[in-house]
């Protein structure tokens, strides 16, 4: 997952905001000959005035070899929630149509709340890990509710595509639409996948990736969500947070 730029909502400026892991190569119009001298020359070709993705540093496409995705903000420059904070509920429509909300799952004692998307790099290394989770952890009241916080004006990120990325992967949890980019900002979600951990009264008990190794599942050494589950059901103390 390449690292992701959030932009807030401020009075009297309305933004169109795309969280994504992917960069454009070609500026939309340029001829592949003007391209080929600018890659000759070590040059970038230049983006046009409504490119909205961030820039990213080098060229190397997908995530990096082993290792976490990247995060450069502090959640104090990110905003959104803190630890102990109470998080607002949300109403957002699902794959199959319904519409979701946190109080759908009666009996709940937690939530496993997770901004991903369909074309992340990192989104999709960690899908089959979501799905385990979800499947280990929901019968046991932690749910995963997974929220695409991408813009549905783009077409691979669109409801549709989100169905038949859920359908493909046979995605087990919610996949929610976050329709007008609302909720991501109130969270301070920043990359994909980014995992927020509420407990029975929707306080945030952990802010942060999934585990320690995106690229590699089997040299996984520390499993940040599994371990700050535990330790919200008192089976194990918490000691670290993992942003």
């Amino acid at each position: 997952m390449r690292r992701i730029s959030v932009l807030f909502a401020i009075i009297g400026l309305s933004a169109s905001v795309l969280i994504s892991c992917k960069n454009e190569a070609n500026q939309q119009g340029e001829s592949s000959a003007e391209n080929q001298k600018r890659e000759h020359k070590g040059e970038r070709p230049p983006h046009n005035g409504d490119h909205k993705e961030p820039p990213h540093a080098g060229d190397r496409k997908g995530p990096p070899r082993g290792g976490s995705p990247e995060q450069t903000k502090t959640l104090e420059e990110i905003g959104g929630y803190n630890i102990g904070d109470v998080a607002t509920n949300f109403n957002l429509k699902n794959v199959d149509g319904s519409m979701i909300s946190l109080d759908h799952f009666e009996n709940a004692k937690g939530y496993i709340v997770t901004f991903t998307c369909n074309e992340c790099p990192f989104s999709k290394l960690y899908e089959d890990r979501l799905i385990a989770l979800h499947n280990e952890y929901e019968p046991k009241g932690y749910p995963v509710i997974a929220i695409n916080p991408n813009s549905p004006e783009n077409e691979k990120e669109g409801y549709e595509a989100m169905q038949a990325r859920a359908k493909d992967k046979g995605f087990t949890f919610p996949y929610l639409v976050d329709e007008g980019q609302k909720i991501y900002p109130q969270y301070g979600a920043v990359r994909t996948p980014h995992v927020f951990l509420l407990d029975a009264e929707r306080k945030v008990q952990y802010i942060g990736t999934i585990d320690d190794n995106a690229k590699s599942p089997e040299d996984v050494k520390v499993n940040y969500v599994k371990d700050a589950i535990e330790a919200e059901k008192g089976t194990t103390n918490p000691n670290f947070t993992k942003r």
